[in-house]
């Protein structure tokens, strides 16, 4: 078993952790790590923006990464989020551990 790790930022607090909560309660996550105060410096559609955002670092199971990563881009209120998910080199053996405990497939 290999963990996964995906990232992507949302425009408030409260979106943010509803999205977490729900990947929680499906169990295609173990955890989501909050940072409430992100700058982020960006070009969208041609143009330079800035703005605040919330960042969130969820944590799963390599076998579930596409299935997270989908249920998380439709769950998520940007109309193009920024999602990105990668498998990880190394894990703990309690991690792996954890999350193998934690996570689920989607069709169990």
């Amino acid at each position: 078993m290999t963990a996964a790790l995906i990232w992507s930022t949302f425009g408030d607090l409260q979106s943010a952790e509803a999205v977490a909560d729900t990947l929680l309660e499906e169990r295609l996550i173990a955890c989501a790590n909050i940072l409430p105060a992100v700058r982020s410096l960006y070009r969208w559609n041609g143009e330079r923006g800035e703005g605040s955002e919330v960042a969130v670092l969820f944590k799963t199971r390599a076998d579930l990464l596409d299935a997270a990563v989908a249920r998380l881009e439709a769950l998520h209120p940007y109309d193009a989020p920024a999602i990105s998910g990668w498998r990880c080199d190394a894990s703990g053996a309690a991690t792996l551990g954890w999350l193998d405990g934690d996570c689920r497939s989607p069709n169990l």
